[in-house]
């Protein structure tokens, strides 16, 4: 695999190629694709989350265009992009359109007179890794410094919500553009979704060597076409539902989230609930316990408690937020029985893409025999797509 080095001088020299620049003039945004050991569907509700950045990445190389033009080119996608930041903003429904929202999440503040000229790559497979998020990201920092636009992390959460939320119409939360932004290599990103506060939690006791273990299904799908938005509207109509009965209803037409939700109020009116919504509102306030345990295991160092409670966090993502599709769970199932897997669940929704865990880097011929021999026979579709990889943990997005 490349060094992010060898990444960006390769980009480089397809951006000369592409645009005619010269290597010395182009800047590279660096943003890294992310995983959520634990806090797995709860962001969106305001509940508590985890997080963590890779050393993969999106990196974009890119220079200023002072036509307003945003002209773009992908390593992995074809067909190049181009529109004006001058003109209305309209999805394509391509992969161009985390650029057209990050645009119209900038004019909302100022007028962009500036586009950019990028060559961009990504080096994991796309699915469950926030990869979406990352791009959203790099675009937001490459106008903006394009652009001499000052942002801090904050800022450019809200500018990401923007895209995801009312330009691609994704109903998420913050987590996946918050631990892009925000994360630390040697730390794990401990985020309330509520209130926007975060900690960068520091182990106390030494850490054993660890990989971050992400296993790429071979399944393929936009998000939008699941049924993630379905769960985020079943999660709003269960809060509603209880905050009627316990005699604090919320005004029509106001968003509602399970953090509105005393748990005292859900023992007493739960049980009035439908088993499906039961279910959602189960799966919250345990995975936001789980949360809490979790940031106490890491640290203290002890990696077996917090890959255990990823793995119950996988679970009551079957079994309690009924999300997950069989080659993910199959996944889910074959690294939680695997010797070396602290711990694994499905990242994302899992309705797609992968399955990340914590695993012994002294294991990994064993994990990769073990995947290879259960996992194929059960899902022979997928047998010469998936894809294993040990990963580390890496710093925030970042302009080079």
């Amino acid at each position: 695999m490349q060094t992010q080095e060898e990444r960006i001088e390769r980009l480089k020299r397809e951006h000369v190629r592409e645009f005619g620049s010269r290597a010395a003039d182009l800047k590279a945004v660096i943003a890294p694709f992310r995983i959520c050991p634990l806090g797995a569907h709860v962001d969106h509700q305001h509940g508590l989350v985890t997080g963590m950045a890779l050393e993969n990445s999106i990196t974009l190389v890119f220079e200023p265009n002072p036509e307003g033009r945003v002209r773009l080119r992908s390593l992995n996608f074809p067909k190049p992009q181009a529109f004006s930041v001058r003109e209305p903003f309209a999805r394509a429904h391509d992969w161009g359109d985390y650029a057209r929202g990050a645009a119209l999440a900038l004019t909302r503040a100022r007028p962009l007179e500036t586009g950019i000229n990028g060559v961009l790559q990504g080096d994991m497979p796309i699915g469950g890794l926030s990869s979406s998020a990352a791009c959203g990201v790099a675009y937001l920092l490459a106008l903006e410094y394009a652009n001499g636009i000052q942002a801090d992390p904050e800022q450019n959460i809200e500018h990401d919500r923007v895209i995801e939320n009312e330009f691609i119409g994704l109903n998420n939360g913050i987590l996946d553009q918050s631990v892009i932004l925000l994360a630390h290599a040697e730390r794990l990103l401990s985020m309330d979704c509520q209130s926007g506060s975060f900690k960068l939690v520091k182990p106390v006791t030494a850490l054993p060597p660890f990989d971050i273990l992400v296993v790429y299904s071979g399944v393929a799908k936009k998000l939008e076409n699941t049924d993630y938005n379905k769960r985020v509207r079943e999660c709003e109509t269960a809060a509603r539902r209880i905050l009627e009965l316990a005699g604090r209803p919320a005004p029509d037409g106001q968003r509602v989230r399970l953090r509105q939700v005393k748990p005292a109020e859900y023992i007493e009116h739960g049980h009035a609930l439908e088993p499906n919504l039961q279910k959602r509102v189960d799966h919250f306030f345990t995975e936001c316990a789980r949360v809490q345990e979790g940031r106490t295991a890491w640290a203290t160092g002890n990696l077996v408690h917090l890959g255990w409670l990823m793995m119950e966090s996988g679970v009551s993502s079957i079994e309690n937020y009924e999300c997950g599709c069989p080659p993910m769970i199959t996944l889910t199932e074959i690294l939680n029985q695997t010797p070396g897997v602290y711990g694994a669940r499905f990242s994302g929704a899992g309705f797609r893409g992968c399955c990340i865990g914590l695993s012994d880097p002294s294991r990994r011929d064993a994990i990769r025999d073990a995947i290879a021999t259960r996992y194929p026979p059960k899902h022979p579709e997928f047998a010469d797509a998936y894809e294993v990889h040990f990963c580390r943990m890496g710093h925030g997005a970042r302009i080079v």
